[in-house]
Formats: structure tokens, C-alpha cells, sequence
């Protein structure tokens, strides 16, 4: 007798893991991408009202917590990465009342909210870059080289192409590792230390649960901003030691950035963290940034580069688990973020591969993270026009290979013509005229879409203890095939383009693709990855 498993329906009902003290170690964060997200005014840009209206979205999809990009005050020359005033709104987002009302709709829904703070650079129209003396005291200038001061002070190059420098009217140079519009601030001066502990307080009497630190790993710069002696530094990054990123003295700062946090957790009883947004040559580098002291998670970019081969996965998963068992942090995943091409391009396969990467990555012990739209199958849009890109490093060489406006298309939401429910005007990059079949509308209760296979997977790690946060062994499989057990359940991942024939390990919960079973054994798919209670 044959039984073919399409999606799931057999998920035992156990009791919810507590999501109080630690709740962080095994949640669910879903990255919202302001500007792309949800527009309430017609405007074409995504803004914070339109984010608060689809937090019941959120909340049935089954996450733990949202994480906001940047919508402070901002130039926009970097997407909001380039903050004007941290304490403020910016009014393409709406406004500091706007900003309560989403974290008190989110609350309200059982999510916590994290917000980024961008502590490496700010904007230049920064009011303490405004003023000529300020800023040599609190970003990074220095004399150029050269006869007449006309050469950069050394060989650094932007990570969005470019010198790292930019001379001004009074014949100095100032660093900036992104866009000249983001100059890098000191971090030798005590006035830069003092101005972010009140800005993180400022956000967490506002309500919010944590923050994403941006470019965690460079704020402190090696002593004498020595040369590297090549090009092409922005293919280094994460891979060799550079003298602008990564350096032992950042690590004091997060310290006592954690000091704050506790502190301010114990005062109203409630936890919150720091997540770091850290490139490190290696995992053992980068476990230096979840010491039980410093910040509480840190992105694991390692994974997110991996191959999809049984060979390169088992590697960075074991890597990444062996790196912060001693320092007692969790493990963190990441497929896709706004920052790099969407998952289910990047590695080839379509669809199929991209939703068994999914209920891979869903289950593995620690934090997950979900770009919006990767549960809807969002393919990276590869053909905008080039007059309407907006990422810095698409105007500028030897950076960024500067495509980063593919994944931050805005969200096909309903209907079927752009904007697709979007808002009620446009929207501010173009939307394939093919998505109509990828909205939440057209995706909702159809057992086989991509959309119900999160919610389901969220549902199931919800309920079963033995996908959060703890140990897993390996389990022996055939070639090309990964299976590695949780407590109560094995998980087995095809990563052939063929179907592969298993002994049936258990009762299928979950998988990516039909399973067929008959008998003692299941036949997979390839690019298929299935959950069994065990």
C-alpha cells in the first residue's frame, strides 16, 4: 500500500515551551522591512501604520518577534542607514506616535519588538557632523598623505566601492566605511559612548524588547588605520582579519551595552537583548560577541553562505553549534535577509529547494530568523530597471556587488496587478507582473503553498519541545542525504536533484515536498526535507 504525504496535518498536540526568561534562545524573529513591507497612505513606501495593520498577519503566521529596519530621521541615502536623529521619525514612516502604536499592537499580539541602532556611522547631515568642530572630535578624520595632504590616509576602501575617504573644504579627510553620506563616528570619545546608552534607553521606555546592532564588529578601528596593501576589500569580509572590522576593542562596548540591558531588565521585569550583526573571519571569531557578558545572539552569516551539499551543510552546522556551546549562547539561522540575494535564487533549485532550506533551517536548535516574503516563495527580482535601483554600491565599483534592491521589492499582499495590496498607490521599486499567484491572498488555506508550510512549521515548533533550543545528533544516511535528530523528532534533508529511498524512520509530521510511503520505506523527493516524530 502506498501513502503519499503532501503537507503535514499529524502534529501530536503537546504543550507550548514557555516563552518567558531566555524566550530569545529558540524564537522565530521575523525581519520587517519597513519601507517594503506595508504602505497606509498611497505614497508607494512602506511606513509604520501600514506595518501595525498587519500585525494580526504576523501573529497568525506564528512568530515570536518582529525586528524593524531603521525608520528614524534619515536622508535615505542608505536605505535609513544613515540616521539624521535617532530620536526622531522619519516622516516617510510616519511619526514617534505611529512607532508606540506598533509596538503597543505588537505586545498586545504576544510579539516582542527589536529595532536596529546603527552605532558605526551616522548620517552627515548628522547635527553633530553639521558642526566643523564637533565632528573632528567625534567621528574620524584625519590628514591626507601626500605633499599637500591631497592623497587618502591610507588604502581603505568602502564596502560600497570607492576610497573609504572623502576630503573636505579644510583639506582633512573623513573615514566612512559605506557611503560618504555615513560618516564613521569615534568611539574614543566617551561623548559617542554616553550619546548611545541614551539613545538605547530612550527606545526601551518607548516599549521596545531589543535591538539589532548594525555593523556590530566595527566601531573600533586598529591602531594606527594601518593599509591593507590590496583591492578588492569588500570580497574579504568575513573571511580574513581587516583592520576597520572585527577588532578586540569593540567587545568592551557591547559589555557594557549588556550592563544597560540587564540593568534595565531587572528595573521592569522584563528581558531585553542586544542581537549583533557581526561579520567575523571564523565561527570561534564570532562566538566572542555572545559571551555570556556581552550580546545575547549574533547573525550566523556562515550558514547563510553555505552550499546547498551535504558536505558544506553539516560543516557550518556543526561549526556553528561547536562555537557557542561554550560561551552558553544559542545558535542562530538565517537564509535571507535585505541585504543579500533572496534564498530561493541564491541557491538555485526554485521553489522546492528553497522550502526544504526552510524546514531545515526551522529545524535546528536555537533562533531563526525570516526575511519577509520568504514565506510567501519570493524569488529575488533580477531585471529592475536600472533607473529605479537605489542601493549605493549599484552606483559605485569594486564594492557590493550592488543588487541589493532585488530583495526588497515591496510584498505582494492581494489582487491580481501591482501593487498587489500593497497600498493604495504604487509601489517604490516595480513589482513582477507573475506575482499574483505568490500573494498572501492567493497563498492562504491552500495546503501546498509556501505560505501554509511556515505557518505550519511554526506551529509544530511551537508546540514541540524538541525544536527549540538544545542539543542534536547526526544520524546515518544515505549519500546525499543529511538526518539529524531532536528530541521526539528526526529530520531528514534530500539535497540530491533526485529522489532518494529511506527506511521509514517514524510518522511523517511535515515535509517540503510529497513523500511517498509504502511499507518500511519512504521515498523523498529531491530538494525535500521532512520532519518524523520519532
Amino acid at each position: 500500500m502506498t501513502q503519499e504525504l503532501t503537507s503535514p496535518g499529524l502534529a501530536p498536540q503537546t504543550t507550548a515551551p514557555g516563552r518567558g526568561s531566555g524566550w530569545w534562545r529558540d524564537a522565530v524573529i521575523y525581519q520587517v522591512y519597513v519601507r517594503s513591507f506595508a504602505d497606509s497612505d498611497g505614497d508607494g513606501i512602506g511606513d509604520l501604520r501600514g506595518a501595525c495593520a498587519k500585525v494580526p498577519y504576523l501573529k497568525a503566521l506564528g512568530v515570536d518577534a518582529v525586528w524593524l529596519t531603521p525608520f528614524y530621521a534619515s536622508p535615505q541615502a542608505d536605505g535609513g542607514y544613515d540616521v539624521a536623529d535617532y530620536r526622531a521619525v522619519d516622516p516617510l514612516f510616519g511619526n514617534l506616535e505611529d512607532a508606540r502604536d506598533l509596538i503597543g499592537a505588537a505586545h498586545d499580539a504576544g510579539l516582542r519588538v527589536i529595532v536596529d541602532v546603527v552605532p558605526n556611522h551616522t548620517s552627515d547631515q548628522h547635527p553633530w557632523f553639521q558642526d566643523p568642530e564637533l565632528a573632528r572630535k567625534r567621528y574620524v578624520f584625519r590628514p591626507g598623505k601626500g605633499e599637500r595632504g591631497e592623497l587618502p590616509p591610507n588604502d581603505w576602501e568602502s564596502i560600497f566601492g570607492g576610497p573609504a575617504w572623502t576630503r573636505t573644504d579644510r583639506g582633512d579627510w573623513y573615514l566612512h566605511l559605506f557611503a560618504p553620506e555615513q560618516p564613521d563616528l569615534n568611539w574614543d570619545n566617551p561623548d559617542v559612548h554616553a550619546e548611545f546608552a541614551a539613545i538605547l534607553r530612550f527606545w526601551l521606555d518607548l516599549g521596545v524588547d531589543g535591538f539589532r546592532v548594525d555593523v556590530a564588529h566595527g566601531m573600533v578601528k586598529a591602531p594606527g588605520l594601518p593599509d591593507i596593501g590590496r583591492g578588492e576589500q569588500a570580497q574579504l569580509i568575513g573571511s580574513q582579519v581587516l583592520p576597520f572590522f572585527d577588532q578586540d576593542g569593540v567587545h568592551a562596548i557591547h559589555r557594557s551595552w549588556r550592563r544597560l540591558l540587564d540593568g534595565y531588565g531587572d528595573a521592569c521585569g522584563k528581558e531585553v537583548i542586544a542581537v549583533a550583526e557581526a561579520w567575523a573571519p571564523s565561527a570561534e571569531r564570532l562566538a566572542l560577541y555572545v559571551r555570556p557578558d556581552e550580546l545575547h545572539q549574533a547573525f550566523n552569516f556562515h550558514y547563510l553562505q553555505a552550499s546547498w551539499d551535504t558536505a558544506s551543510l553539516r560543516t557550518v552546522i556543526d561549526e556553528s553549534l561547536d562555537s557557542v556551546r561554550p560561551v552558553g549562547a544559542p545558535a542562530t539561522w538565517v537564509l535571507s535577509n535585505h541585504d543579500v540575494v533572496r534564498h530561493r535564487t541564491r541557491l538555485g533549485g526554485g521553489l522546492d529547494r528553497a522550502r526544504a532550506a526552510a524546514l531545515l533551517m526551522l529545524a535546528l536548535p536555537g533562533s531563526a530568523y525570516l526575511y519577509q516574503g520568504e514565506e510567501l516563495g519570493l524569488p529575488e527580482v533580477l531585471d529592475l530597471p536600472d533607473e529605479v535601483r537605489q542601493d549605493p554600491s549599484f552606483f559605485r565599483a569594486n564594492g557590493q556587488d550592488g543588487f541589493r534592491d532585488g530583495c526588497r521589492v515591496p510584498l505582494p499582499w492581494s489582487g491580481d496587478l501591482p501593487p498587489y495590496g500593497f497600498g493604495p498607490g504604487g509601489s517604490w521599486l516595480p513589482q513582477p507582473a507573475d506575482w499574483r499567484l505568490l500573494t498572501v491572498e492567493a497563498q492562504t488555506g491552500d495546503p501546498s503553498s509556501t505560505l501554509e508550510l511556515y505557518r505550519t512549521a511554526l506551529d509544530l515548533r511551537r508546540r514541540l519541545p524538541g525544536l527549540g533550543d538544545g542539543e542534536m545528533t547526526w544520524q546515518p544516511a544515505p549519500e546525499g542525504v543529511l538526518a539529524f535528530r531532536r528530541p521526539g523528532v528526526l529530520c531528514t534533508v534530500n539535497t540530491l536533484g533526485r529522489p532518494a529511498e529511506l527506511p521509514l524512520p517514524g510518522q511523517p509530521l511535515l515535509s517540503s515536498a510529497p513523500v511517498t510511503i509504502d511499507g518500511a520505506s519512504a521515498v523523498v523527493p529531491g530538494d525535500t526535507c521532512t520532519w518524523w516524530a520519532i
